[in-house]
Formats: structure tokens, C-alpha cells, sequence
């Protein structure tokens, strides 16, 4: 994993909450990790990783994703076994 997609999934579960996490760059992690990532109506996304299928919404107004968001995100990715201690001796 590159250093890149490990920072940010540091950052998806550091507390406080970031506000300045761009959907592109959960777009690109999503891909990496080897997520199916399908099209749903309007902004949501049906994803599969590891097996754990999850809808995800892209941000509305913005490129950044919300807080509420990012926490939802957290739950979904902690779900499908991506978690920042399983990177971190990648790093």
C-alpha cells in the first residue's frame, strides 16, 4: 500500500474528525483496496470490499466530505476489515 492511501486511512480514523478529506482520494483508495464500486440514482454508490457491501453517498455541494459522512465511511471500512493497525507495519 502506498504511503498515500495508509495516511489517509489514518486519517479516517483519527479523532477529531478531518474535514478536508476530498472524495477523490476515497475514490482512488476504494479502487486500490479492490472495492466494486457501482453507480446507484443521484449520489449513491453501491460498494463491495472484502465481501461487506455498503452504500456510500459522494458529497453533494462539495468535494469534501462531511463529518457525518467520514464517521459513516469509518463504520463501513472498519466493517470490511480496513483499519489503520493492519497498515501500519507497511508503513
Amino acid at each position: 500500500m502506498s504511503h498515500k492511501h495508509a495516511s489517509l486511512i489514518r486519517t479516517l480514523f483519527h479523532d477529531p474528525i478531518s474535514g478536508n478529506i476530498h472524495w477523490r482520494e476515497i475514490e482512488s483508495l476504494l479502487h486500490h483496496l479492490g472495492a466494486e464500486v457501482e453507480q446507484l440514482s443521484g449520489a449513491r454508490l453501491r460498494v463491495v470490499l472484502h465481501g461487506v457491501e455498503g452504500i456510500l453517498h459522494r458529497p453533494h455541494h462539495s468535494n469534501v466530505l462531511g463529518k457525518q459522512d467520514v464517521k459513516h465511511l469509518r463504520e463501513y471500512l472498519a466493517h470490511a476489515r480496513v483499519t489503520p493497525s493492519l497498515y501500519e507495519s507497511e508503513t
